[in-house]
């Protein structure tokens, strides 16, 4: 990017004297970075493992959480075992803006062996970029289920800092040693991919990938993606990966324009007592598990006299639950339940409530809006089981209550 910056006393603009900024000054698009991120997620283990992130671990992997150092350590023993952290929610990339994550970390020794990878990175099991160290091996890699075919690109050829030294930063890569890892997305398909490490407080670009003319697809699948970190072994020697912080960032700014669904229990729910009885319920579909599908507000009419309280719940344990195949919305991309008929939860998974009164004279309706709340976002585990959403009424007095409700909800993906 450059500007044109002219001389004074009248000097010709055929004569301009150019002004450029730094590569990593600009974002993915060329455009001057300014001081106006949009925080989509971020993520610390101050006071326990961030429950945003789904832990997986088999054979000899575990992951253990650690107090005084705000962190979360993935480790495998001897034997053949994975520790894999994922968050549940994939996050939402706007076209034309530009993704910025950011990942703080440490690896094992590369003297691990040649059975131990470690990765960290913007990716699940089908798309993605991360930074991967297998064995003694470092590289940086776009992961693609588009039929493009994955890239790999050893440090040794990275194309703009091989972080050996002698490159801008003058920096000798140490994965041992904590490392702010991050990439800036320019999808829109086809668009380039840069990776690199903050030192010192300067961005430093390790390696780029451009796929435009280049590519005959997308260079991977989509943009839409989870932050993972991983460490696995196929038997050598032990080893652990520290996962401290995270975050993801659309630069400048996210356009918060939806259509808004509306799941509707429009059959009045009789019988309502002093025990919450689910109204409506919404989950991801199982072909649509990358979806962005944010609530946007609970909407609750009570019938019969009495005062209610009404409550948005999270991944509540439904009885008689049925999300049929043809109960579906935005596509098909959101099931939704109407039959179940009682339910349990903690109340730390109560993430909206209100009151409202019904008597034979007048009857106030409950409306709770959230906007567009990132944290109540569906997210899916590692297993791909998809969070739920229930809207659920109770009597606080009277006997015999009845109400209709409605879940509304955003999906930035339909």
């Amino acid at each position: 990017m450059a500007i044109n910056v002219y001389p004074p006393y009248g000097s010709s603009s055929a004569n301009p004297i150019y002004a450029s900024f730094g590569s990593n000054a600009v974002d993915a698009f060329g455009r001057l970075r300014v001081s106006n991120p949009y925080t989509l997620f971020d993520s610390q283990s101050r006071y326990a493992a961030d429950p945003a992130y789904n832990y997986v671990v088999s054979g000899t992997g575990a992951s253990a959480w650690q107090s005084n150092k705000s962190a979360v350590n993935l480790s495998v023993g001897t034997g053949v075992g994975s520790a894999v952290s994922q968050t549940y929610r994939s996050f939402p990339y706007q076209p034309g803006k530009s993704l910025l994550t950011l990942q703080t970390f440490s690896m094992a020794t590369s003297a691990s062996g040649a059975g131990v990878t470690q990765r960290v990175g913007f990716y699940n099991t089908a798309n993605g970029i991360y930074l991967q160290q297998a064995g003694t091996s470092v590289s940086l890699n776009i992961l693609s289920a588009s039929g493009s075919g994955n890239q790999q690109a050893l440090q040794a050829s990275w194309n703009v800092d091989k972080f050996d030294g002698t490159g801008p930063s003058g920096t000798s890569l140490d994965l041992t040693k904590t490392q702010i890892f991050w990439i800036d997305i320019e999808w829109l398909g086809v668009g380039s991919v840069r990776c690199g490490f903050v030192i010192n407080g300067n961005f430093y670009t390790a390696h780029i990938f451009n796929n435009a003319n280049v590519q005959s697809y997308v260079y991977m699948t989509t943009a839409i993606l989870p932050l993972r970190f991983e460490i696995t072994t196929t038997g050598g020697s032990a080893a652990t990966l520290q996962q401290i912080c995270s975050s993801v960032i659309s630069e400048g700014g996210y356009e918060q324009v939806s259509q808004v669904y509306n799941a509707r229990q429009t059959t009045l729910l009789a019988s309502i007592t002093t025990t919450f009885l689910p109204l409506v319920s919404i989950r991801l579909n199982s072909s649509y598990l990358g979806s962005v599908v944010i609530p946007s507000a609970m909407n609750t009419f009570p019938v019969a006299n009495g005062s209610y309280e009404f409550a948005m719940i999270k991944n509540a344990t439904l009885t008689g639950a049925t999300y049929a195949a043809g109960n579906v919305l935005a596509a098909g991309q959101v099931d939704v339940d109407l039959a179940a008929t009682a339910m349990t939860f903690t109340n730390d998974n109560i993430v909206q409530q209100a009151y409202a009164n019904a008597t034979n004279q007048s009857t106030a309706a409950a409306t709770v809006a959230t906007g567009y709340n990132w944290d109540l976002q569906l997210g899916v585990s590692q297993a791909n089981v998809s969070d739920t959403y229930t809207v659920a009424a109770r009597l606080l007095t009277g006997t015999g209550g009845s109400a209709y409700g409605t879940l509304s909800f955003y999906n930035l993906t339909a």
